[in-house]
């Protein structure tokens, strides 16, 4: 077997897309859509030296509210009022669901020895941690450890907790640049679309999830 563990990404892997519950926060609270998509780019660029506000709630230095604070003044309704700033990223992750589909995936990849850890950058959202706690081993998260994808720090702080070598450990996670990052420091790494299609790349890497089947 060439892979001993599979690490997942939390939100738009282990849950339903981001995208979505993004969509349905955009319409309920009215906000220009454009307004959100230029800030996101702005502070999802890789360039800024001090860090963005994103990259700082990423790793714990900013606080939810004060990151709700500066989102709020970046946005626009589609009336051209101000936007709320208390609770933006609460109603931002609103939509999002667990992905059944997924938890299964990874119980699957369990009942066949394989080892499942959790990888994520918090955005201050809360995660079920009895849940993800109970399957996932180690747990690794951006706000908690202060260190962020796609930068290789967290990558082989993940690789440390499992005592694996990267080449045996399969990094599954929505975002290319993440993927990318987790291929820079020697892991196998998936880009993950919807259940189906990462289950079926999975098996070409671990032949007897094939044919796996719970009971």
């Amino acid at each position: 077997m060439s892979v001993e563990a599979v690490v997942f990404d939390y939100g738009g892997v282990l849950t339903t897309p981001v995208r979505d519950s993004i969509a349905a926060w955009l319409a309920a609270d009215g906000i220009e859509p454009a307004s959100f998509s230029r800030t996101l780019k702005t502070w999802l660029s890789r360039t800024s030296p001090d860090g963005t506000p994103i990259h700082r709630l990423e790793t714990g230095e900013l606080s939810v509210a004060e990151f709700d604070s500066l989102l709020a003044a970046e946005l626009s309704t589609v009336h051209g009022g101000p936007v709320d700033p208390v609770g933006v990223l609460g109603r931002l992750f609103a939509g999002m669901r667990s992905d059944p589909a997924m938890y299964e995936l990874a119980d699957d990849l369990r009942a066949l020895g394989v080892r499942v850890g959790l990888l994520s950058n918090s955005w201050g959202n809360t995660y079920p941690r009895e849940r993800i706690d109970a399957l996932f081993d180690p747990v690794v998260i951006s706000g908690e450890v202060g260190l962020r994808k796609p930068l290789a720090p967290v990558y082989q702080l993940t690789l440390e907790r499992l005592g694996l070598p990267a080449d045996r450990v399969l990094f599954v996670d929505d975002a290319e640049p993440n993927v990318l990052g987790a291929r820079a420091v020697g892991m196998q790494a998936l880009l993950h679309a919807e259940a189906a299609a990462t289950r079926a790349a999975m098996a070409a890497l671990i032949p007897e999830l094939a044919s796996h089947r719970q009971e």
